[in-house]
């Protein structure tokens, strides 16, 4: 059994799962409230299906790039509930959960808006991530589209899907294919140094 979970977008997202099967899922907006509300959505969600933590075999996060606060929120949630119960933790970005969940198309682009004009994007072909998440203007966006299959806009994507849900998914490709341990690294895909971290750089001369 998987138990997924999404909180780097404002509309945050956890699924369980046992296979491709879902036992059940919540999705909530939580842009402020995240940290309020994840651990509590957890629990509900296990009561409503009569299963416990323990049951879990698999956790499943994603990574970001989105929101810098959503992104540490699920990172330290979920690695404090899989170190509770011994389990591993298979971290994945959004936009890889977004595109490869259950999409095959030939050539993927997953974006979302960072603001400032700007957009992160990853590509994918072939059910792999070719370009790990960057920083793209409008302009280029615009032109990675005209060649593609999908285009992606994993915000959107979120306020009607459940997201946690299609990482799940994409961890039990990842899972069945040996790959777990590529998936363990637990640190934020900011792509872009939050804003107090490039001051403090500027600071200390770096």
């Amino acid at each position: 059994m998987i138990l997924a979970v999404d909180t780097s977008l404002s509309m945050f997202s956890v699924a369980l799962l046992s296979g491709e099967k879902l036992l059940g899922g919540v999705m909530m907006e939580g842009k402020e409230s995240r940290n309020e509300k994840l651990l509590p959505a957890i629990d509900w969600l296990l009561g409503e299906t009569a299963r416990a933590l323990r049951d879990v075999e698999l956790l499943v996060v994603t990574r970001g790039p989105g929101s810098f606060t959503g992104v540490r929120v699920g990172l330290a949630t979920v690695q404090g509930l899989a170190f509770s119960v011994g389990r591993p933790v298979c971290a994945i970005s959004t936009h890889e959960a977004a595109a490869l969940g259950e999409v095959n198309q030939d050539r993927i682009i997953a974006w979302g808006n960072a603001g400032r004009g700007e957009y992160y994007l990853s590509r994918f072909e072939a059910g792999r991530e070719i370009q790990a998440p960057v920083l793209v203007g409008a302009d280029e966006l615009r032109d990675l589209e005209r060649d593609t299959t999908r285009s992606i806009d994993v915000d959107r994507l979120a306020a009607g899907q459940n997201l946690a849900r299609l990482a799940g998914l994409r961890a039990l490709q990842i899972r069945d294919g040996g790959a777990l341990e590529r998936y363990a690294e637990v640190t934020p895909l900011y792509v872009r140094l939050a804003e107090a971290d490039v001051k403090l750089r500027q600071k200390n001369g770096r």
